[in-house]
């Protein structure tokens, strides 16, 4: 569902993006409309990789290891 806002921007924005999104061939509602999509999108996966990270992290890097290996057995020749 789509839904009108009202956002305040400087008048030289507004001509500079409407110059660009027209030699886009595009609006500057729809530039402005992608460019928040795409901020959210970044967000959504920042945060999912964040907890992923967190995750093992709790889990711990050797969680399928039973023991440390001894010193010997890292160096071993």
């Amino acid at each position: 569902m789509k839904q009108n806002i009202t956002i305040s921007l400087d008048k030289d924005l507004i001509r500079t993006g409407k110059v660009i999104a027209a030699q886009r061939g595009t609006s500057l509602n729809r530039m402005l409309r992608l460019e928040l999509e795409r901020i959210i999108q970044n967000a959504r996966q920042y945060d999912m990789a964040k907890q992923k990270a967190i995750a093992a992290m709790k889990a711990g890097f050797h969680s399928s290891m039973d023991r440390y290996p001894s010193r010997d057995e890292l160096h071993e020749r």
